[in-house]
């Protein structure tokens, strides 16, 4: 339940597009994590966990992103005539939005390398294991995600029009401490 970047993209995309785009979001996240655990169950994640400058590129390429993201819904809200509009009319896919945040999430390199291993027996076939893992981490963080999507999209629904720049500015900002934490992410 504690919001990382992807739960913050979700807040963010739903607050100033409606749920059915944080939904959208929850789908791209859902869709990265699904290719880590494609990765973790073929062994290339340990791979790319072992090289310093990847975790480094992967780590700032997803700042710069969050960051991106967080300025230009912080810009548009003082470009657009927002007291007349029911959502933004925002550009970019939600699901791509989605998927290059969890996607670029240096964290997940460490629990697809160093945690989700200790769940599996070597004694037992491991694509079972790993598809059962992957099934009840899809459940619970669609489950999350689509929760935080429903509220926040309600807040924007119901939020007078005059607070509609507020919400972006909000949702930038959001968007920018996400950056700012995943760039202070170290290698474990």
């Amino acid at each position: 339940l504690n919001p990382g970047p992807s739960a913050l993209v979700v807040i963010s995309q739903s607050l100033t597009r409606g749920p059915s785009a944080g939904v959208r979001v929850t789908v791209g996240v859902i869709a990265a994590n699904a290719i880590y655990f494609l990765l973790s169950a073929t062994g290339l994640v340990t791979l790319h966990s072992l090289s310093a400058e990847a975790f480094s590129i992967v780590k700032w390429c997803g700042a710069a992103y969050l960051a991106w993201m967080g300025i230009n819904l912080i810009r548009s809200s003082f470009r657009l005539s927002v007291t007349k509009e029911r959502f933004s009319t925002q550009s970019g896919n939600p699901f791509w939005r989605g998927f290059v945040t969890q996607g670029a999430n240096p964290n997940l390199l460490a629990y697809f390398t160093a945690i989700l291993p200790q769940f599996i027996n070597p004694a037992y076939a491991v694509a079972p294991q790993v598809a059962i893992l992957a099934c009840s981490s899809f459940i619970i963080e669609s489950t999350v995600l689509s929760m935080y999507a429903g509220i926040s999209g309600r807040a924007g629904e119901t939020a007078a029009p005059r607070f509609r720049s507020l919400l972006k500015r909000a949702g930038g900002g959001l968007l920018i401490g996400a950056a700012a934490g995943l760039a202070r992410l170290q290698r474990g």
